[in-house]
């Protein structure tokens, strides 16, 4: 019997190793290295003449048309629309025929349920759909169908974790949606690798993705997240296939932010908006409202602030609290918010507004579980801190955009009149940002006020 050759490959870079090492030599990522079944060498085909002791470069190859671009002719495929307005929105308008989504998440935030309310909606619209469960059993899901308030009950089942019988009934099937949950229980059989090590897990996304491509059916897998927050498995699943998708959210709120971070067929970083009930995941189609429905109007440290996400503006709460450190060392606490960015806000503070935090706690929260990543929010971040060190509410109508520079100045930000138009729609009579920053249209319902520095801010909300 001859011997089974492994090698180790990296799952952030795919690097191949002949040995197990603790770090990468390619990216130098460390404990990424995991065991796979290499690949036989191919077979030798054709007859080609050796050229100076080696095998031509073309050797076993074929000539293959290649036609110009003017020259290729159809038209852009029809999308097939779920009714989960969140979700087409977040694909681009709709589930692209013959595409491979991957979904990603954390246990327990509803991406079963999510996948299995998009089969119920496409079987609804004349697309029979195929749901795969390698992690549930027949009963399980059944239940979790006669929850939701789509009726899911004419959707195939089949719960199966061995890729060739799932490929065989998919072409017995015929379905134009496959749903697989998750990819980390499929395996293949022509590697003898466990479910979910490097060598399955790629193997049979490249299957998938060539089944989606050959037959026209959109594929959608479940993938499991690590404690980083990354999809497990080798990086390469992501470089696969056609649309990452993460599924956000606690575990103690009621809402949901899907996410795209890679997309073939529309805009990466679009989010959609989904609240948890007990028929299922209900799409927010109003995010900003939601976000500002408990804000309390007469508190301070309270600052609100339109937020970017892909194309769409949403208006979110930060809240800050400043308050006297009851140890030495006084502390830094941000939630949705990076640690670096809220230390670099509170030294330009204390070096160009001569507000100290040196004896204080500062606690920071970005409201409703949002992540605050864009520099637009600079500004709304330091208004709450100044408003809770002075503990003097800010105005309940005013919106703050911009960034906040090392030099304590206001820059501006990227398609304001769009962040006006949110702040407008949800009320806001007023909106500071930076001088360059003040359209010049006026925003109808709007008012803005230019401010050049922290100074020229503080001064107007403060004295």
């Amino acid at each position: 019997m001859a011997k089974i050759k492994t090698v180790y490959r990296c799952t952030d870079c795919g690097a191949e190793h002949p040995r197990w090492g603790g770090r990468c030599d390619a990216c130098g990522e460390w404990n990424t290295l995991g065991e796979e079944i290499a690949a036989p060498p191919p077979a030798k085909r054709g007859n080609g003449r050796r050229v100076g002791g080696q095998a031509p470069l073309a050797a076993g190859g074929n000539v293959a048309p290649a036609p110009r671009l003017r020259d290729i002719t159809g038209s852009e495929t029809q999308r097939w629309r779920t009714g989960l307005g969140e979700f087409d929105f977040v694909l681009g308008g709709g589930v692209v025929p013959g595409s491979m989504v991957l979904l990603g998440g954390e246990p327990g935030a509803g991406k079963s349920t999510l996948l299995l309310q998009v089969a119920a909606r496409l079987q609804a619209a004349g697309q029979p759909a195929l749901y795969v469960s390698g992690e549930e059993s027949p009963l399980q899901v059944k239940l979790r169908a006669d929850r939701l308030a789509d009726a899911a009950g004419d959707v195939a089942l089949l719960c199966e974790t061995h890729l060739e019988t799932i490929l065989s009934t998919a072409e017995s099937v015929r379905p134009g949606a496959l749903i697989v949950d998750s990819i980390q229980t499929v395996f293949t059989s022509d590697l003898e690798g466990a479910p979910g090590n490097v060598g399955q897990v790629r193997e049979c996304a490249a299957r998938l993705m060539r089944y989606a491509k050959q037959s026209g059916t959109a594929v959608f897998v479940v993938g499991h997240v690590t404690k980083g927050g990354g999809i497990a498995g080798p990086k390469t699943l992501e470089h696969i296939v056609d649309t990452v998708l993460y599924f956000e959210g606690e575990m103690d709120i009621d809402h949901r932010i899907l996410r795209a971070t890679k997309n073939r067929f529309g805009g990466v970083d679009e989010i959609g908006v989904f609240r948890m009930a007990q028929t299922g995941l209900v799409p927010v189609e109003n995010p900003s409202e939601l976000f500002l429905g408990d804000r309390h109007r007469t508190t301070s440290g309270s600052a609100v602030t339109a937020l970017l996400e892909g194309t769409r503006p949403i208006l979110i709460e930060v809240q800050a609290l400043a308050a006297k450190a009851g140890f030495g060392t006084p502390q830094r606490v941000a939630t949705g918010y990076d640690g670096r960015r809220l230390a670099l806000l509170l030294a330009v503070l204390d070096k160009r507004a001569e507000m100290s935090f040196a004896s204080l706690d500062v606690f920071l929260n970005v409201v409703g579980g949002v992540r605050l990543h864009e520099p637009g929010g600079d500004l709304a971040v330091t208004a709450a801190l100044a408003s809770s060190v002075f503990d003097r509410p800010l105005p309940t109508d005013a919106v703050f955009i911009g960034e906040v520079g090392l030099g304590g100045e206001i820059r501006p930000v990227s398609q304001v009149e769009r962040r006006l138009l949110e702040a407008a729609k949800m009320g806001m009579t007023t909106a500071y940002l930076a001088d360059r920053a003040v359209p010049r249209r006026p925003v109808a319902g709007i008012r803005t006020i230019g401010v050049s520095t922290l100074h020229a801010l503080f001064a107007q909300l403060f004295i």
